[in-house]
């Protein structure tokens, strides 16, 4: 199973990289039908709060991939949010195997 991280327009630092790792790890162990996870970061409208977006694609054959993207104000916020708004697509594809 391949992670793949992007940070737009801003260096990422190792203890958010740990960070999501460790929530992949989690939803990849509860459905291991994922192959490939895609995380991209990025800031939006600097100077406004709620300004962290995280979009989440999961690849899980041979179901359609799955997409899920939320704005909060931490990265960690946005990315727990965005993995909330998976789980449900993720447990239908899980019972039409």
């Amino acid at each position: 199973m391949e992670v793949k991280i992007k940070a737009i327009h801003f260096d990422i630092n190792d203890r958010l990289v740990a960070f999501i790792n460790k929530k992949i790890d989690k939803i990849t162990r509860r459905f291991e039908a994922i192959t490939e996870v895609e995380v991209t970061l990025k800031v939006v409208k600097p100077e406004t709060a709620m300004n962290k977006e995280a979009a989440i694609k999961l690849l899980v054959p041979p179901a359609a991939d799955l997409f899920a993207s939320k704005t909060a104000d931490s990265f960690e916020e946005a990315i727990d949010l965005a993995l909330d708004a998976l789980e449900k697509p993720l447990e239908k594809a899980k019972a039409h195997k």
